[in-house]
């Protein structure tokens, strides 16, 4: 009988994998430039975040549509994901965006599940729930519109007031709404994965 043939890590959803963890530094760099106050590098950063986020949803759906599914890319995708929405976070609290304490609640909880996740990953597999989707979209959004140059407050105004001063301001404060949902959705989504491993360990004993 022929065995199946070993899957191997070479294929295209692993490469754009590799391509977003590859982005995070040139991401960050592009977001710190003179501060968070350039216009010129806070567009280049809004357009390697949403590349990073579509290349994202792609790997994700090659993977399973040409059954590419690799222990490379259940490890890296996950470590891609946190890599660049960290990164976020973390810019956006230094130019003064985000609070610190969001940027350190969500990243505690976003490594602790994918570090648990990772380390029972051959044992105990948990699905995706709706609420860490809505959690990915929710973050999603609300940090694209966090990191576009968009007009808001003393620090950020005069630097960005090519936009039309009301829009701006508008745009800025419904992705700031946006991201008090995606912190709620992240730390319930949190809440669910602990309660879904500890009821699937009971259940084994």
């Amino acid at each position: 009988m022929t065995e199946p043939a070993q899957q191997t890590n070479w294929n295209l959803p692993n490469a754009l994998t590799t391509l977003r963890i590859v982005m995070v530094p040139f991401f960050g760099y592009a977001l710190l430039q003179d501060g968070g106050d350039s216009i010129t590098w806070r567009l280049i950063a809004f357009a390697l975040f949403v590349a990073a986020m579509i290349t994202d949803k792609i790997d994700g759906d090659i993977a399973r549509a040409r059954n590419l599914v690799t222990d490379f890319g259940k490890i890296a995708d996950p470590i891609a994901d946190k890599a660049i929405t960290g990164m976020a976070f973390i810019g956006l609290s230094i130019v003064g965006d985000i609070w610190w304490w969001v940027t350190i609640i969500v990243l505690l909880r976003e490594w602790s599940v994918t570090l648990l996740r990772l380390s029972i990953l051959k044992d105990v597999v948990i699905a995706a729930a709706q609420s860490g989707k809505v959690k990915t979209v929710l973050q999603a959004v609300a940090l694209a519109g966090l990191i576009m140059p968009l007009p808001h407050g003393d620090a950020h105004g005069g630097a960005f007031d090519f936009w039309p001063a009301m829009l701006g301001e508008a745009l800025f404060y419904l992705a700031q709404i946006l991201l008090a949902g995606a912190v709620a959705m992240t730390m319930w989504s949190g809440y669910e994965f602990f309660r879904d491993v500890r009821r699937q360990r009971s259940s084994r004993v």
